[in-house]
């Protein structure tokens, strides 16, 4: 099978819409697509932390609009969508923190799932919409804490408020999928991504390894590690960006694939712990950097997550090409620049990018 790569000549000119444009991987993916030749819009709140990915590559300036809102006013959504009037939408804007849906549930479900509603309803009957990608997360499966990896038709359900609102999303698409899209004239391929735990350069999330690990390794500190033992499916932004610019180029496609929800993640067995990462990332930062177990202060999460994308593997050719060490190492490297000072940071993704797209086609070789 030909390597998993979007075709340049399918997205030159194509326009383009991504909610979340702000955030971390929304970056990412403005930052591909317009590489591509694509014609890219935005809709999101302002950058969620700062530093950003969106600021320090200065993104903005790769977009045909970039519109800031929030994705809970429908009225908002809907003429972002009537003004773009996009061939393909990729819905990335959520509320993703853990800690913060314990902090604010009722905030959490709002964005998650009406937010995904009020696109869900703007991209309803749009002529021109050929295909239509929803992130949730791997964590919308009801997990028996098994190690068994998950695969995409089983069972859905939160045990705290981040995860169930991400499945009553997952839900939303799959009814707006049988109830409306399914019947349209054309009919747009919609597709929902449920990826792993995405490492990359530019995420300052606040409780999220790398982010943290990053902020203590740069003031000397160690980092603080909660639930160590806990295993999660990691891959780099690259890996999850190019695989879901091939779902969606594929789902507007006349042979498409057809399946609504896609695991994205690394191989079965390739599961690592948040130590093994935290080690990682020292090595690759060096200067002495090191972790130590968060003495309080943990959340409820699940243990063990694991991933099957035996589906993506084998109808998209889409299998991770980077592996664990390399994520960690070009993240590292990418932070370590960004706190250099004076770097184009733009031209870093897009040598980061072209240098993804060299080790894809040459594991396909």
């Amino acid at each position: 099978m030909p390597a998993a790569l979007p075709g340049v000549d399918w997205w030159r000119g194509r326009r383009a819409l991504v909610t979340g444009h702000t955030g971390f991987v929304g970056g990412w993916l403005c930052a591909w697509l317009a590489q591509l030749g694509a014609q890219v819009s935005g809709f999101a709140l302002g950058p969620p932390t700062t530093p950003s990915f969106f600021e320090r590559a200065q993104v903005e300036r790769i977009l045909s609009r970039s519109v800031i809102a929030d994705v809970r006013d429908a009225a908002a959504v809907a003429e972002a969508v009537r003004a773009c009037d996009p061939q393909v939408v990729f819905h990335l804007a959520a509320q993703p923190i853990v800690r913060d849906a314990h902090r604010d549930p009722a905030a959490t479900f709002g964005t998650n799932v009406m937010g995904t509603v009020n696109v869900l309803e703007a991209c309803r009957g749009r002529a021109a919409l050929e295909s239509l990608v929803v992130y949730t997360t791997d964590k919308v499966y009801r997990n028996s804490e098994s190690g068994r990896a998950f695969v995409e038709g089983d069972p859905l359900g939160g045990g705290e408020p981040y995860s169930a609102s991400k499945a009553a999303a997952d839900w939303a698409v799959a009814a707006y999928w049988s109830s409306f899209f399914r019947a349209a004239t054309p009919v747009p391929g919609v597709a929902i991504v449920r990826a792993g735990n995405i490492l990359g350069g530019g995420d300052w999330g606040r409780d999220r390894l790398l982010p943290d690990a990053v902020r203590a390794f740069a003031q000397k500190r160690a980092l603080e590690v909660r639930n160590p033992d806990s295993t999660r499916p990691w891959q780099h932004v690259l890996d999850v960006v190019r695989g879901t610019l091939v779902l969606a180029e594929r789902h507007a496609a006349a042979d498409s694939p057809g399946a609504l929800a896609w695991n994205l993640g690394p191989s079965s067995g390739e599961a690592h712990s948040v130590a093994e990462i935290a080690t990682l990332a020292a090595a690759a930062w060096g200067e002495g950097a090191a972790w130590r177990v968060q003495p309080e202060g943990s959340i409820a999460e699940a243990r063990a997550l694991g991933l099957s994308s035996d589906r993506a593997r084998r109808a998209l050719g889409w299998q991770c090409a980077w592996s664990v060490e390399t994520a960690v190492g070009s993240s590292i490297a990418w932070y370590k620049a960004d706190l250099g000072g004076d770097v184009d940071l733009l031209g870093l993704a897009r040598r980061q990018i072209e240098e993804h797209v060299a080790d894809v086609k040459r594991s396909s070789a």
